[in-house]
């Protein structure tokens, strides 16, 4: 492994302790490439799993055109969860175990089958899943005021920080993915709205798009995965008294809170 991928890790893995954000990676080093920054990612996760964390799922990020075309990227991103990233529907967070988080509304698709790539397609996702739920994610991110491209968000592990499953488990044959709507309410505000066509035109498409990717890596998905399909409407701003609920058409709904 390179000094590069090393140096860059634990940079990441102090200011997620630290609650520092450091500059960009982009700016320390303009020439490091995506497949570095996934290494970097991986390198953080490695060491965590040794300390006793267990990978149970992923997530996917960049799935709006809109945010892609903002940072000058066509494709979306992924990151690992773990089990520390959990939170209980209607639960707390603490502001201060974060650096500048922020809320998505998502589906989260948990598997029954393995999914690895190449070539699985949206039906291999379809026959693959067990149900879906209504989700919030809560991204972070270590690097300084979100001055991200796509490298530095891949490498701190696709700015992930805290999610939230809640709803009724409901099978997909039971629903229509691209035409579930969304409403992001904060403190009983509508922030938001979205609908599941807003993710790569499919969600169970975003899926199958990280099954294909995590090929190049020799990494599968596994049954019993939580994988996060991707926001169905923008990032809104989370801070301390903050309520965030997001109801989903057909799914139910998912609320979390900040102190």
């Amino acid at each position: 492994m390179s000094s590069k991928i090393q140096h860059f890790a634990a940079k990441l893995a102090e200011a997620e302790v630290t609650r520092v954000g450091i500059d960009p990676l982009t700016y320390t080093d303009p020439d490091i490439t995506v497949n570095e920054a996934y290494h970097i990612q991986l390198e953080n996760i490695k060491k965590k799993v040794s300390e006793g964390r267990k990978i149970i799922g992923k997530k996917i990020g960049l799935t709006s055109v809109a945010v892609q075309n903002l940072l000058g990227v066509n494709e979306p991103d992924y990151g690992h969860l773990l089990d520390t990233m959990m939170i209980v529907n209607g639960g707390t967070i603490f502001c201060e175990t974060m650096i500048q988080p922020k809320v998505e509304g998502e589906i989260a698709f948990i598997l029954k089958n393995d999914l690895k790539g190449p070539n699985i397609t949206v039906l291999d996702v379809l026959q693959a899943t067990d149900y879906v739920v209504p989700a919030l994610e809560i991204v972070d991110s270590r690097i300084q005021d979100w001055k991200i491209k796509l490298q530095d968000t891949v490498a701190d592990n696709a700015s992930s920080g805290f999610y939230v499953l809640g709803g009724k488990p409901t099978k997909i044959s039971e629903i229509n993915l691209e035409l579930i709507g969304m409403a992001l309410y904060q403190n009983g505000e509508v922030a938001n709205t979205g609908v599941g066509a807003a993710a790569l035109g499919n969600p169970a498409g975003c899926v199958a798009w990280l099954a294909n990717r995590l090929a190049d890596y020799d990494i599968s998905l596994k049954a019993g995965e939580v994988i996060l399909s991707g926001a169905l409407s923008g990032m809104v701003v989370a801070k301390p008294g903050d309520t965030f609920t997001a109801r989903f058409a057909h799914l139910g709904q998912v609320s979390v809170n900040f102190k």
